[in-house]
């Protein structure tokens, strides 16, 4: 039976594992709320060490602590920051609002610890209390905000550059293709020819686009209120607290953290959680959009598009041998899904603050996060077992093409809309191509056709061969069959 040790709050005795770093408060925290059995991820512990560093660095530097007080505090913080106390800090992540139960873990772990280091024994609280030393300057208000701004921070660094190697992979497969032309499709339907590059480019533009949103809306995350404490106010602070706490973080963290000039409003206004969840939301809808296409260009083999391959990575049905299917990014696509639910959870969290708080913190930290953690990994999924190793079939597209009447488009500068119009449905009629029924009809030579339908002319802004126009405009086949239709 696991030894236990009695501790004494505010409600009455607790009793706690003896070996166990946490406390009382820690212990309740534990019996009230399994819900998920989801624990906090390791940013934010590393964001929340951060900050109890920097409040014992701060308080030293203020003459609130003495320093070997504050040097137990902080090289206890050190340790938690590196994951050692990790097997003691495993609440859920659905808790107490505002994350109270968090704060308090961490400030029970780091007292206990820095009392070890001092000679004193763990549940003692002597000199090193959780209260009144770990947590001094500081409330779970302004702490848990800062910490999900930290970790985010941190996260986005791993992220932004898995987005990168994402969009420069699109890249790298859009010049290989650059010169495979193919059907482009509005509504599902032919349209106009488009290289495969060209669909592969924009693809690649996409994601970098989206890169640049996150870029900007994480930005927003760098004003904290640390130092607030309770509700903005800073109460219970050293006059000099605030502005000496950001910097130290800054230092510590590596971030360009700044503090508000407006404490109180972040105590309660969540919109920058919000904002840099919209921006992965829009990261979340260009994978998914993507990867319907994938699924979409590789369909088949036989009865389907098969314009691409997608690499095989797994057998694809338990009954039907020998098929594949677009495995990794249907997983993407279910990734955008699970994102886009989380920003809705993490807008409704944001939605419902009430007068100078808002305590929905956990709930806006795990969804967060969580998008920023299955996004990096489906990013660096997509890259690695997908887009990678995507190959051309090139000549499906080029049969695809040839039996399209996408070519009409672009014949009708030449040959004006009415012709080119009867001679789609004269095509469809005795299943031509259309190549084929303009070629029979003389009204150019085959080499004036090829021309006009060459990849130059049909992919990408081109003048018109005004005299090529007129030399077709004399011709007699092409007045004779203009005279037959009525124009």
């Amino acid at each position: 039976m696991t030894k236990k040790r009695t501790e004494n709050d505010v409600i009455g005795q607790v009793k706690v594992p003896a070996e166990a770093y946490f406390g009382s408060f820690t212990a309740r925290a534990h019996e009230n709320f399994q819900i998920s059995g989801i624990t906090a991820p390791d940013e934010f512990r590393v964001a929340l060490g951060f900050i109890k560093k920097a409040a014992a660095q701060t308080n030293m530097e203020l003459g609130e602590f003495e320093a070997k007080h504050a040097n137990a505090i902080i090289k206890a913080a050190d340790e938690f920051i590196v994951g050692k106390y990790n097997n003691h800090f495993t609440l859920d992540v659905f808790q107490a609002g505002a994350g109270t139960p968090f704060n308090m873990n961490a400030n029970e772990i780091i007292a206990n610890r820095a009392n070890e280091i001092l000679g004193v024994k763990k549940g003692k609280y002597s000199p090193i209390t959780p209260n009144n030393h770990v947590n001094w300057g500081q409330s779970s208000n302004d702490v848990l905000p800062t910490a999900i701004r930290i970790a985010a921070l941190i996260k986005q660094i791993e992220l932004q550059s898995e987005i990168e190697k994402l969009s420069k992979s699109l890249s790298k497969k859009a010049t290989k293709f650059k010169d495979i032309l193919k059907v482009g499709r509005t509504h599902l339907q032919d349209a106009v020819p488009i290289s495969l590059g060209q669909e592969f480019q924009a693809y690649s533009s996409a994601i970098t686009r989206s890169n640049s949103y996150i870029k900007e809306s994480f930005a927003h995350l760098l004003e904290v209120h640390i130092g607030g404490t309770a509700l903005g106010t800073g109460i219970t602070t050293h006059p000099k607290y605030r502005p000496l706490i950001v910097n130290n973080l800054k230092k510590l963290t590596g971030l360009k953290l700044k503090a508000t000039k407006y404490p109180t409003e972040l105590n309660h206004n969540m919109n920058a959680f919000s904002i840099a969840s919209n921006s992965l939301k829009i990261l979340a809808n260009d994978l998914i959009r993507i990867s319907s296409d994938f699924t979409l260009l590789a369909s088949g083999p036989d009865g389907g598009l098969n314009e691409i391959t997608l690499p095989d990575v797994e057998p694809g049905s338990s009954i039907m041998p020998g098929k594949v299917n677009p495995s990794i990014a249907e997983c993407v696509t279910m990734v955008g899904y699970q994102v886009i639910g989380n920003d809705r959870t993490i807008n409704l969290a944001v939605q419902n603050s009430q007068l100078e708080l808002n305590v929905n913190t956990p709930v806006i930290m795990h969804n967060l996060l969580g998008s920023m953690e299955i996004l990096t990994n489906a990013c660096r999924m997509f890259r690695t077992k997908c887009i990678d190793h995507i190959t051309a079939n090139k000549k499906e597209c080029a049969n695809l093409l040839s039996r399209s009447l996408c070519l009409a488009t672009g014949l009708s500068p030449y040959l004006g809309y009415t012709v080119t119009a009867e001679l789609v449905k004269e095509a469809l009629k005795k299943d031509l191509s259309l190549y084929e029924v303009v070629s029979n009809k003389r009204f150019m030579d085959d080499t004036d056709l090829n021309q006009i339908l060459s990849a130059k002319k049909i992919i990408s802004p081109a003048n018109k061969d005004k005299p090529l126009i007129k030399k077709i405009q004399k011709n007699k086949n092409y007045q004779t069959y203009c005279k037959k239709i009525g124009i």
